[in-house]
């Protein structure tokens, strides 16, 4: 992303110093301003990503000019520089809203690696804006979300679909949303002011599933002590959805197919015939074609099933989807907890985008609804997600991210990497003691401290409470 910058400081000789050593290495448009009261106005002026300020200047210090800086546009990112260094120093200037604190003299990748993480974090926000745009967008289709082509192809297919009569028969693996399709398609069709009637194939037993279905007389069997409607009838003129039908036995299967012929059913028990206008969705995680050839499943109910075929895509073959996802469901679980989490850190982000998630979109929403509960702040950490210990999900892939990357850029990628997990699991260990941390570690606390810093690692948040 290429960003405008602000340096302010009252040695001119700074000022040439640092536009220097960012626009050697970047495109970011950068400008000067030895007055911070001359900044200010500037600030209020033009729009700026990034202002890195002197902390000791006259007439304002930086923490001043921070806050003021906040209080004109909260989206700013600053970072101080100082050479009188000391940690209350450094926890006001982050308690104040700073987004780093530098220390002079400082090393040129020090200040490159600040302006390259401010501008990527600027790009995330610019990126969930635009995810909630086009979740906005996406209010036609209730909970079905996507923006990978493949799920747009299903959206066309859908308002082409829904408003005829045609079967449908929806496959694809668990947790991929097959339900939501269905109730998309019942939502866009004439039939959407009456009712849509699911049945899980799967979740009934086998010898109550017909009385479920089709319903049944007084006295057909023991404990059937009054007529009961199935939801045959309870969905006559709308929509019934038969999710994971590849479990429905062959008997059952043998009804279903009269039913679809015919549009004739008998409750269990009658010996009346009745009549039901129906619009029929099926879905099912199973290889029916398989289960044909393997006499599991008749091949004359395929056919009748098989009019109109969804075949929904593993999450995994959609990963450009699970931002859009992700932000759906922090708005889903923000309502439902009374919270009020706006951002997911990128950090969170890359580990999720990175997991293969084998229970598809069923797991990526778990996943979200534990960390909007754990989340104490608004923006959603990549420990406030809970995921696996083993999982080695924050580390991009060496055939992906990493191999687009110049060997430079990508061992100093997997080594801010590492610096942050092995932090993280050291606090967590020592309950975030940072002196027994670093001594447990072999190292000084305050280079502890200072790689805490450039990692973004918080002890305070592996403190036992």
């Amino acid at each position: 992303m290429k960003g405008k910058i602000l340096i302010v400081d009252d040695k001119r000789d700074m000022i040439s110093l640092l536009k220097r050593i960012i626009t050697e290495e970047s495109e970011h448009e950068v400008h000067g301003e030895e007055d911070p009261t001359a900044a200010l106005q500037r600030i209020r002026e033009e729009p700026f990503d990034l202002v890195i300020t002197d902390l000791k200047m006259p007439k304002m210090d930086g923490i001043d000019l921070l806050r003021q800086i906040k209080a004109v546009d909260s989206n700013i990112s600053v970072v101080i520089m100082t050479a009188y260094a000391t940690i209350e120093t450094a926890v006001e200037a982050t308690q104040t809203g700073a987004y780093d604190y530098i220390t002079k003299p400082f090393r040129r990748e020090r200040i490159l690696l600040t302006v390259d993480k401010v501008m990527k974090w600027r790009q995330v926000i610019h990126e969930n804006i635009q995810l909630r745009e086009a979740l906005a967008e996406q209010t036609g289709f209730a909970n079905l979300i996507g923006a990978s082509a493949g799920m747009k192809e299903i959206f066309e297919r859908v308002k082409q679909v829904a408003p005829t009569m045609g079967t449908v028969l929806i496959t694809g693996p668990s947790g991929t949303g097959k339900e939501l399709l269905a109730r998309a398609i019942h939502q866009h069709s004439a039939r959407s002011g009456n009712r849509l009637v699911t049945l899980n194939c799967t979740a009934i037993p086998e010898n109550v599933l017909e009385s479920e279905l089709f319903g049944h007389v007084r006295g057909a069997f023991t404990g059937a002590w009054k007529d009961k409607k199935g939801l045959v009838e309870e969905a006559h003129e709308g929509t019934l959805f038969l999710d994971e039908i590849g479990d429905l036995s062959l008997v059952l299967q043998t009804k279903l197919l009269r039913l679809l012929q015919e549009g004739e059913y008998k409750p269990v028990g009658s010996t009346v015939t009745k009549k039901a206008d129906l619009r029929f969705i099926a879905a099912t995680h199973h290889n029916l074609r398989l289960d044909i050839v393997e006499k599991k499943f008749r091949e004359d109910l395929y056919y009748r099933l098989n009019v109109i075929n969804f075949e929904l895509p593993p999450l995994r073959d959609r990963k450009g989807d699970i931002p859009l996802l992700a932000y759906h469901f922090l708005g889903k679980y923000n309502r439902i907890n009374g919270k009020e989490v706006e951002e997911i850190e990128p950090a969170a982000m890359n580990a999720l985008t990175a997991l293969d998630f084998p229970g598809n979109v069923r797991e990526l929403e778990n996943i979200i609804e534990r960390g909007v509960i754990y989340c104490r702040g608004k923006t959603l950490s990549l420990r406030d997600l809970s995921l696996d210990p083993g999982s080695e999900s924050e580390f991009p892939s060496m055939s992906d991210e990493i191999a687009r990357m110049s060997f430079k850029d990508a061992k100093e990628k997997m080594t801010e990497l590492f610096h942050r997990r092995y932090i993280e699991a050291l606090l967590r260990e020592n309950n975030g003691n940072i002196s027994r941390a670093a001594e447990k570690a072999g190292i000084q606390r305050q280079y502890l401290h200072r790689l805490m810093k450039e990692t973004g690692v918080n002890s305070e948040e592996f403190k036992q409470r």
